[in-house]
């Protein structure tokens, strides 16, 4: 029988840092400022629905375009050379050295009223908001998670056994053929897995909306991190609704998984 010692500091980490603060905020959302049990919090909750819908929206169109971009990107990074393909990955990456918050203001910058972007179309005769709005939203939510998607997808396409498409194309397959039958669908792990990887936090991301969107542009993630200030109870229950939606969508990403494993 194989020791389990080395899991212990893992099941250690994961019951310290994971399983009491989910068990601290489950206790304060099910009781009262008293410590009483109540589902009051509960029913402050859903006073943020629409906020919920407007944050899974944003969150599911981000990853959506996060898709379109990275995929075809990750394909190109893997048909390039070796060395060429650890360039461009630590550009990717290189972005991800900076604190998040400094990349946040930098995109305020560009974005903003008479900023390098307004000026630069303002030549062109394109005069417009680009900040204060859900596309500044959704492009900042799509620059700061745009990695996670790539990073997957490319480590799936890098791994492909290419005897695989040379046998497609010895079979007459040309190379949209190929791409269709055998690239897409060995590729589907990395797409369940950057998928995963950005709509989670995305769903649940703060100060992106504080800082590039408007008045309506409020994601449940500020809601959180302001009301948790003032009503503890409350914050709990929305986290927790939250965190239930994300384990479901984690099943549904799962199941995908699974089904392709199957295939």
């Amino acid at each position: 029988m194989k020791s389990r010692k080395p899991s212990i500091p893992y099941i250690i980490w994961m019951v310290i840092f994971t399983m009491i603060p989910i068990v601290m905020i489950g206790f304060t959302a099910f009781t009262d400022s008293q410590g009483n049990f109540s589902l009051e919090a509960f029913s402050k909750a859903f006073f943020y629905t629409d906020v919920f819908i407007h944050s899974l929206w944003i969150a599911l169109l981000s990853t959506a375009i996060c898709l379109l971009l990275a995929y075809p990107l990750a394909y190109l990074i893997t048909r390039m050379k070796k060395s060429s393909q650890n360039t461009v990955i630590m550009l990717l990456m290189i972005p991800m050295w900076m604190n998040f918050l400094l990349r946040i203001y930098a995109w305020v910058t560009l974005l903003q009223d008479n900023g390098p972007i307004d000026l630069a179309l303002s030549l062109l005769g394109i005069h417009g908001t680009y900040i204060g709005n859900s596309a500044a939203v959704v492009l900042g939510m799509v620059y700061e998670y745009l990695p996670f998607m790539v990073l997957p997808i490319y480590t799936v396409m890098s791994k492909i056994d290419y005897s695989l498409i040379e046998a497609a194309q010895d079979l007459g397959s040309n190379n949209l053929a190929v791409f269709g039958k055998v690239v897409a669908p060995l590729s589907v792990p990395g797409i369940i897995s950057g998928v995963t990887m950005v709509f989670v936090p995305s769903a649940s991301t703060f100060l992106v909306a504080q800082y590039l969107g408007g008045t309506d542009d409020i994601m449940i993630g500020d809601v959180i991190d302001k009301i948790f200030w003032t009503d503890q109870n409350t914050g709990s229950a929305i986290s927790l609704i939250l965190m239930v939606f994300i384990f479901v969508f984690l099943i549904i990403m799962n199941l995908f998984g699974d089904e392709e494993a199957i295939a």
